[in-house]
């Protein structure tokens, strides 16, 4: 199922679950994971694709290893906010994968996620073209996956499952 933003895929969250985000290339995937508490994305593989069913494959695998919940996928809009071929690329791999992943999806939009990660690589971190090559696109899944997580925490109220506090009851209306 497709969300429509972060909020509705919060909703299908299940307890302690984890997110997956993807930044699907033609050559590759690049995957994050968070963490079960939804504020910190981490790089955590590489996706060579071969065939459309192995690399569901090996993502049905971190699903279950990883206890995913809901998978965020970038969604690679043209610099005026179009939708290009590349975004047509990702519908179809979304409509496959939904077969056989039965999770909720957010497509987030990651223009130019990959060239700030590079950016990122060269200027701070110095990495050579070799390495950098290795961990750019799993670099991308996690600053893609973690900038939904930044907008999914800065919309969510942090009260609104919390069990009230006896302080709560002083009968002063704040």
């Amino acid at each position: 199922m497709i969300c429509n933003d972060t909020q509705e895929l919060l909703r299908f969250l299940p307890p302690a679950a984890r997110v997956l985000g993807l930044d699907l290339g033609t050559k590759t995937i690049g995957v994050a994971l968070s963490d079960v508490g939804l504020q910190i994305a981490s790089p955590y593989e590489l996706i060579s694709r071969k065939k459309f069913t192995r690399d569901i494959a090996q993502l049905s695998s971190i699903v279950d290893k990883q206890n995913v919940g809901g998978i965020i996928i970038g969604f690679p809009r043209e610099l005026d906010g179009s939708i290009g071929k590349a975004c047509h690329r990702v519908y179809a791999f979304v409509d496959e994968m939904e077969k056989y992943i039965d999770l909720p999806v957010l497509m987030w939009d990651e223009r130019l996620s990959t060239n700030a990660v590079e950016r990122i690589l060269i200027e701070e971190v110095d990495m050579t073209r070799k390495r950098r090559a290795e961990v750019v696109d799993k670099t991308a899944a996690a600053y893609i996956l973690q900038g939904a997580l930044d907008h999914l925490n800065r919309h969510t109220d942090p009260g609104e499952n919390a069990e009230p506090d006896e302080d709560d009851f002083d009968g002063d209306e704040d």
